[in-house]
């Protein structure tokens, strides 16, 4: 069967090769043609559109490159019908997926979406789109099912979540750490990460009030898990003469041999506490981006271990919060002590609410029994 699958992010990316993986184990004549990244890419080949082309971050942003979104639009219209797909696969990405999937009902295209737009943290009335739009849904967070249930009357179905699936697999073969302090170059067993996001203009505003907070602790490595999208001059300026190092392409290797971590909102906040690696939260916007979503998003929390988990398990400093004195009071509780110990246990808990491993297995035959 032919497939059509749109990603739009690094994190969908990684999914998106775990479910390429899965569909041609499935389906050995799969012929896949897709918009994603490098880890797609090992499966599938070269992608129509690589995600270093459509990450648009930000209200202001998307407005600055309305025009290309446009033009990616159109183009990727023009190209699914050239392909005729036996089913299109959309992959979170919302802004551009929804879109499409509206366009592909009409056009009488199976659209079968995995992993759900949180519409649960606002716009919540894209709900009654999506139902609209798509043939099947695939969740991966356990309280979305209900969700789309109660709101919408709308059964999707909960897959599991494929970081599960990711980070077992790594660490099935993952280096051990004296191979990846040597293999790393790095010095001290004693490694704060640092993830400041994946685009400059989230990284410019992020890293700077990261760096001086960390500043006067001495005892422990700093590592910066790099984003494939940045160069490293552009960290380089920004790091100037403080002893931080860079790793390209060993986020999972960095987590897995971390002590604590520092991190930007978004999937990473996930993929660190499933590492069990205590984490501080940080997140800070544009002025005019922060304002319009303060008023739009209706969740208590903004990271999804404190969403799963349904309390504050990580601590989250938010915008104005987000400064040098904060920081260095929250990554003091999470070093060491009561603080600490109290972290690491409900990070043990975090696996069960997420389910078993299996997501990427369970999506790829779900898929294929709906549309055979």
């Amino acid at each position: 069967m032919k497939y059509y699958i749109i990603t739009g992010e690094a994190s969908g990316d990684l999914h998106g090769s775990n479910l390429v993986k899965e569909i041609q184990a499935l389906d050995s004549k799969a012929d896949i043609r897709f918009w994603g990244g490098d880890n797609m890419a090992k499966y599938a080949g070269k992608p129509v559109k690589h995600i270093k082309e459509l990450a648009f971050m930000g209200f202001v942003e998307v407005l600055m490159n309305i025009r290309t979104i446009m033009r990616n639009i159109r183009f990727c219209k023009d190209d699914i019908k050239s392909f005729t797909p036996d089913t299109l696969i959309l992959v979170d990405y919302p802004g551009f997926n929804m879109r499409i999937a509206k366009w592909a009902k009409k056009e009488g295209i199976n659209v079968q979406y995995y992993i759900s737009p949180q519409i649960w943290a606002w716009k919540q009335k894209r709900g009654f789109k999506l139902k609209r739009d798509c043939d099947k849904m695939y969740v991966i967070l356990p309280f979305e099912q209900k969700f789309y249930k109660d709101k919408f009357d709308w059964e999707v179905e909960f897959v599991g979540h494929p970081l599960l699936d990711a980070i077992d697999n790594f660490q099935k073969e993952a280096p051990s750490k004296e191979a990846f302090l040597a293999d790393s170059n790095l010095s001290s067993e004693k490694i704060i990460a640092l993830l400041p996001g994946s685009r400059k203009q989230e990284v410019k505003v992020k890293l700077p009030v990261m760096l001086e907070a960390i500043s006067i602790y001495n005892d422990y490595q700093f590592v910066i898990a790099g984003a494939p999208t940045l160069e490293r001059e552009f960290y380089e300026k920004i790091i100037g003469n403080q002893k931080v190092k860079i790793l390209y392409n060993k986020t999972y290797e960095l987590l897995n041999n971390s002590h604590a971590a520092l991190v930007t909102s978004g999937t990473a906040t996930l993929e660190t506490a499933l590492f069990k690696v205590p984490e501080v939260v940080c997140y800070k916007g544009s002025a005019i981006s922060y304002q319009i979503a303060k008023r739009l998003i209706s969740v208590d929390y903004i990271s999804l271990v404190n969403l799963i988990m349904e309390k504050e398990v990580v601590k989250e400093l938010i915008q104005y919060e987000m400064n040098v004195e904060n920081i260095r009071k929250e990554l003091d509780l999470i070093l060491e002590g009561e603080g600490r110990e109290r972290i690491l246990a409900d990070l043990e808990n975090l696996r069960e609410k997420l389910g078993g491993v299996g997501a990427s297995h369970n999506v790829a035959s779900k898929l294929l029994k709906s549309i055979s």
